[in-house]
């Protein structure tokens, strides 16, 4: 997978966007929410790629993830969205090989300029390196990026980068301490 720019962006939508957001929610609800069953991992990967996500045929997407747009998708080898993730990807979303993120995460690529009189809306991608993994509930806010091994706490929310193979959690996700592989 391509590296992504760590930059925010200012945006708005195009007509072809959200007329490609419309035939995505349509298909989601038809051929990828109903395939709930492992069986159907396959499935739902196809059905994100055919929307221009690039998923690795080795992920794991529950059909419970609710994802804003499969073409700012990126999901590497042996990684997990779980059950319930909202992935609201207006912006970028990466997860390198060997991520797991736990259900009911928010991962949030987008949000709104609020220093701006019209609050433009901005996108900053999100890049969750290998072997790292955010636990239950927790935020992951617009232009974070996550160091490989690193875990984020349940519940906690992030808003700034995170070091590698370090542990964080609380709300905002603070340092907790190294991580360390034993045997």
């Amino acid at each position: 997978m391509e590296e992504l720019s760590m930059t925010a962006t200012r945006h708005k939508f195009s007509v072809s966007n959200k007329i490609g957001r419309a035939v995505w929610n349509i298909t989601y609800l038809i051929l990828f929410r109903p395939f709930s069953l492992r069986v159907f991992r396959k499935w739902r990967i196809f059905v994100l790629r055919v929307f221009g996500a690039n998923v690795s045929w080795n992920s794991m997407i529950n059909s419970s993830v609710k994802i804003w747009a499969p073409w700012n998708l990126e999901v590497g080898d042996y990684s997990c969205l779980g059950k319930r993730v909202n992935c609201y990807n207006q912006g970028k979303i990466a997860l390198k090989d060997n991520v797991t993120v736990s259900q009911d995460c928010s991962l949030c690529a987008s949000s709104h300029d609020y220093t701006s009189k019209f609050h433009s809306l901005f996108l900053a991608p999100i890049v969750i390196y290998d072997k790292a993994w955010v636990a239950a509930e927790a935020f992951v806010g617009p232009g974070i990026s996550i160091g490989e091994g690193a875990v984020v706490g349940a519940r906690a929310s992030v808003f700034k980068n995170v070091e590698p193979w370090t542990v964080v959690g609380g709300n905002p996700a603070k340092f907790i301490k190294k991580r360390e592989i034993k045997g």
